[in-house]
């Protein structure tokens, strides 16, 4: 064969192209068009933009690189292995096994150096945006004229799946919107996707698209001149004012002679023939797989040098900055750690004793105002929604993008405009406030949280799930719990969601029934960092319990605990419930209790947590040797089996509701005292009972 002479970057994006090739080979299993096409603008973007030290991946400063088209992970782990990251050769060479450190798609921080968890299309671009809002909120609070402690880009790869999907143009609307300049997505435009050509399905002008949401829009026509990729990411850089999007036409599986260019080399290998042809069509050894020339790994290096030495400036900097500005320093330091400050719940109201009725987002709302004030890295807002979900940070600014023209607007919460605001006004976009939040978190120094009506839920569950993926301590608050919503009707009325949610693996469901366990519900939220955390909260009015004659509200954090029995021992049943639910069953058990029945009632505001307890603690609280069990709850009823068991029964919502005031509904629909109280004595008066 003759012999090929190619470039040094040549050499280093052909290696880029045919470690991903060859490790999807080997595991049968992957996606090689994107990585064989989209390898020159990555090549250009981390050699010669990206900012970043594989020595150390959590610098605070450094560039965030989120591959939002996350089937192109060999490409990222081709990056991550070649510049230094603690990746290995044959690392690569598990690609997609079982224990592997190189997953099908990237997965947070597995391997080093991934920032976030990608895959379903759309919300890599989307969790971006809430990456770039962090890096402008923080710029904006620890930033003095004298020392720029945070002052990085957010850079995205994305593909045209990423660009079809709905949640994508939600949050590049916010974005643009905001202003938010320190964004750049490269779009790797092969307009080509798994089932065919683009042309099938999606034909806009995305370029004017992007424009008319105020995003600076350019165009690299050849996505193989590395000159014209690093002149448009220079320019993007350069534009502050406004998010960037690069489009990149490339050709998608570059180099393999008959399934390049066409949906055939998407989602499979090219197959070894195919692949020794590709090989051999762009000068590199057929024969050699996972090849790393010693010059290719020597010149990928440098770039990693180059970190070395510009988080070295960066910390000698952030040293003169906390000399004179120790305090702003310190706070710095402890945020990025994900640490809370000390007495972050002083000052917590106190429900403790009768206090009337209050809705728990009423409650909710005053804790609130006490958090913002003691935790200033809480941040985030609703769908829209503040004056319902009550869920703004009253005086801590509207994060904004600085303007001196802005006027006062429907919903401002005052404090001031501007990127140091605290409230995000989301708009009516659920998909991406759950995206934009768990961007928040995915940067880091923001405790971030957003609101909406439970029934929305619906539709923020893809970001809710990648939070529980990756671990994110975002709170997400939900209000209009119930049947109680009442008029509105059952489109606003949840009735699947709790259980919904609580399907969820690693995500915490808080149900309070009353203020005051909402107060410990918060309390439990925000102490919780493992992952993310649901709120759950009544629209109507319901008691304030008077817990001089119950269980302290602080069973809570056991998930669940005996509120109030009539009787010491064992009782002949047990009623569970959760949220405003606890109140008709605790006046059931009463009733109970006054017919002479060993009663006790169960308020269970969190299964995740409770399933965390000892055995013993459970079984103390619904002992083995009580069959007779009543659950009630206004959702449906699938789930209760595990603690009312054969023998019980549930008081459930097993149908969509209705459109009335909602003590009628209850009323209908069997939340009553005496409604539960009689189904509690059918289940002890049953035959065999």
């Amino acid at each position: 064969m003759r012999e090929v002479t190619v470039s040094i970057e040549e050499k280093c994006i052909n290696t880029l192209r045919f470690l991903a090739a060859d490790a999807i080979e080997k595991a049968r299993s992957g996606h090689p068009g994107m990585p064989l096409g989209a390898a020159p603008m990555a090549f250009v973007l981390w050699t010669r933009h990206l900012k970043h030290n594989p020595a150390d991946p959590s610098w605070p400063d450094r560039d965030r690189f989120i591959l939002s088209a996350g089937h192109a992970s060999m490409l990222l782990y081709g990056l991550l292995h070649l510049t230094g990251y603690d990746l290995s050769l044959e690392d690569l060479k598990s690609f997609r096994q079982w224990g592997s450190r190189t997953p099908g798609h990237p997965e947070r921080g597995r391997p080093p150096g991934t920032e976030m968890t990608t895959g379903p299309l759309g919300q890599g671009i989307a969790h971006a945006v809430g990456v770039a809002v962090a890096e402008a909120h923080l710029a904006a609070r620890f930033n003095t004229p004298d020392y720029q402690v945070v002052d990085h880009y957010t850079y995205v790869m994305a593909s045209d799946g990423d660009m079809m999907e709905g949640v994508t143009l939600e949050a590049c609307s916010l974005a643009g919107h905001l202003g938010l300049g320190k964004l750049v997505v490269l779009y790797d435009a092969n307009g080509v996707s798994l089932a065919g050509s683009t042309a099938l399905t999606f034909t806009e002008d995305t370029g004017r698209h992007f424009e008319a949401l105020n995003w600076h829009v350019q165009t690299v026509a050849d996505g193989n001149d590395l000159d014209a990729v690093d002149a448009a990411v220079t320019a993007a850089k350069a534009c502050l004012d406004r998010p960037s999007l690069i489009i990149v036409s490339t050709c998608i599986g570059y180099g393999a002679p008959t399934k390049g260019g066409t949906f055939a080399c998407h989602g499979a290998p090219l197959g070894q023939e195919e692949l020794r042809a590709a090989k051999e069509r762009l000068g590199w050894p057929p024969d050699e797989t996972f090849l790393v020339p010693p010059e290719v790994r020597e010149y990928f290096r440098r770039a990693a040098a180059k970190g070395r030495e510009e988080q070295g400036r960066w910390e000698e900097a952030f040293r003169a900055y906390a000399a004179r500005h120790p305090r702003e320093a310190e706070e710095f330091r402890r945020v990025m750690a994900g640490e809370l400050p000390p007495d972050w719940d002083r000052g917590l109201p106190d429900y403790g004793s009768a206090a009337g009725k209050l809705a728990t987002r009423r409650a909710s709302e005053a804790v609130m105002q006490v958090l913002g004030a003691n935790m200033p890295e809480l941040m985030g807002g609703s769908a829209d929604l503040n004056p319902s979900c009550l869920t703004w940070l009253k005086g801590r600014g509207d994060f904004q993008r600085p303007r001196r023209d802005h006027g006062p607007l429907s919903g401002e919460v005052g404090g001031g405009w501007g990127y140091g605001g605290r409230n995000i006004h989301f708009g009516v976009r659920e998909h991406a406030m759950g995206a934009v939040a768990g961007g928040l978190a995915v940067h880091g120094g923001i405790r971030p949280y957003t609101a909406t009506f439970f029934t929305f839920s619906d539709y923020m569950r893809p970001p809710m799930r990648l939070a529980a993926l990756m671990g994110l301590p975002v709170i997400y608050i939900f209000t209009h719990d119930s049947l109680a919503v009442g008029e509105d009707g059952p489109t606003h009325q949840p009735v699947e969601q709790l259980m919904n949610l609580r399907a969820v693996p690693n995500l915490y469901v808080i149900r309070p029934c009353d203020a005051a366990e909402t107060v410990e519900a918060w309390r439990a939220a925000v102490g919780h960092r493992r992952g993310p955390t649901v709120l759950v909260f009544t629209r109507q009015d319901v008691p304030v319990l008077d817990r001089g004659r119950l269980a302290p509200a602080a069973g809570l954090h056991r998930g669940g605990y005996v509120l109030w029995e009539a009787k010491e021992g064992l009782p002949e049943i047990i009623l569970i419930a959760t949220g405003s639910e606890v109140h008709p069953t605790l006046e059931a058990g009463r009733l109970l209790a006054d017919g002479g029945r060993a009663v006790r009632v169960v308020s269970l505001p969190s299964w995740e947590i409770f399933e965390e307890q000892p055995q013993d603690y459970r079984d103390e609280v619904l002992p083995p040797a009580v069959k007779a069990r009543l659950a009630v709850e206004a959702g449906v009823s699938l789930g209760w089996e595990r603690y009312v068991g054969p023998a019980g029964r549930i008081v459930a919502v097993d149908r969509f509701g209705a459109s009335a005031p909602y003590p009628v509904l209850l009323e209908r629909f069997g939340f009553t005292p005496e409604a539960i109280a009689a189904a509690a004595l059918s289940l002890l008066d049953a035959p065999g009972a």
